[in-house]
């Protein structure tokens, strides 16, 4: 389970926007059935540049709506604070949330359209696998994001050593960043084929159960935090 099918089960939960900033073919567009060869536009290319206000691809009701992503986007990202400004019009004239799949690797010089949706999150979901490199990479990113609202969720958990859950503790105290519910290792989620979200099958197959249950619990973490920071930057 990645980050991209994580955003795309979240969008769908929380009745959002999926952004789909990723310019890898293995992004959330083409998990959706999106195919930009078939298109003679590109959507998000040409909000950004034109200022305007893109018009999500409709998703129906097994699928969250959908800004597709182009592979040009990489080469053409304007800077994140451009990115962020255009980010905050979307969702006051859409008035829902937006649940935006970054590419790889975080907000650098190389990736603003990151740095710029990180700096216009209420919450960044930060999907983590209980292992040694990843640890390492979190770390730095919890130093390195200290001003903005991380929220951690362990993710593929099997049985990871003490060592670790402890090392993840320990980043979770020292950099102040709450840790969310986990969600469990399921094969099967790798080898599927469908384009709805998992969550959005009625009645739910028992095979899905309880990563249903799992990710509903992940959402529902998301919309305190926002709820709690905001109430907070209130008083």
């Amino acid at each position: 389970m990645g980050k991209t099918e994580i955003a795309k089960e979240l969008a769908w939960l929380l009745a959002g926007v999926l952004v789909d900033f990723d310019w890898d073919r293995g992004g959330a567009s083409r998990a959706w059935g999106y195919r930009y060869e078939t298109r003679s536009n590109a959507p998000l290319l040409d909000a950004m540049d034109n200022e305007r206000i893109p018009r999500p691809l409709a998703g129906g009701p097994y699928r969250a709506d959908l800004v597709p992503s182009h592979p040009d986007w990489g080469n053409n990202q304007p800077n994140d604070d451009y990115v962020t400004t255009q980010l905050e019009k979307w969702s006051a004239q859409w008035r829902r949330p937006l649940v935006i799949d970054t590419h790889p690797g975080g907000g650098d010089d190389a990736n603003p359209s990151a740095s710029g949706a990180i700096a216009a999150a209420n919450v960044v979901v930060v999907p983590i696998v209980l292992e040694t490199r990843p640890l390492e990479a979190l770390e730095g990113m919890a130093d390195e994001l200290r001003a903005f609202p991380l929220l951690i969720i362990p993710n593929m958990v099997d049985a990871a050593p003490r060592k670790l859950v402890d090392w993840l503790q320990r980043i979770s105290e020292t950099y102040t960043v709450p840790v969310g519910p986990s969600i469990g290792k399921y094969g099967w989620l790798s080898r599927r084929t469908l384009r709805m979200a998992v969550a959005a099958r009625t009645p739910v197959p028992a095979k899905n159960r309880h990563f249903v249950d799992e990710i509903t619990s992940v959402a529902r973490a998301v919309i305190n935090y926002a709820n709690t920071a905001q109430k907070e930057a209130a008083q």
